[in-house]
């Protein structure tokens, strides 16, 4: 009786969308994900913010709107990668002015 190596089958990773709110790291971007909780009590709508450290390979800017999914751990607080950049940021003129 040989004993057939079979991979697990894969698991679907949990994915977000979400804002990117800093591109300041080199490989690395912090996305704003917003979500809509009830209130126990009160039934109000509240909308809550998290912010992941994500892996870019992509190249995704300031404002980029992108789709992460979880992975392994790449460092002490990244545990999500860019999978696509959704829409690009539209650039605002600079304001002429100052002293």
């Amino acid at each position: 009786m040989e004993h057939s190596q079979q991979k697990p089958p894969a698991r679907r990773r949990h994915s977000e969308v979400g804002v990117v709110v800093s591109a300041k790291m080199q490989k690395t971007v912090v996305v704003a994900v917003e979500r809509l909780i009830r209130h126990e009590l009160y039934r109000k709508t509240l909308r809550r913010t998290s912010t992941f450290s994500a892996h870019d390979e992509k190249g995704a800017k300031e404002g980029d709107t992108v789709r992460i999914v979880e992975t392994r751990p790449l460092s002490k607080t990244k545990r999500w990668r860019v999978e696509e950049i959704l829409t690009k940021a539209t650039v605002a003129p600079a304001v002429a002015g100052g002293k």
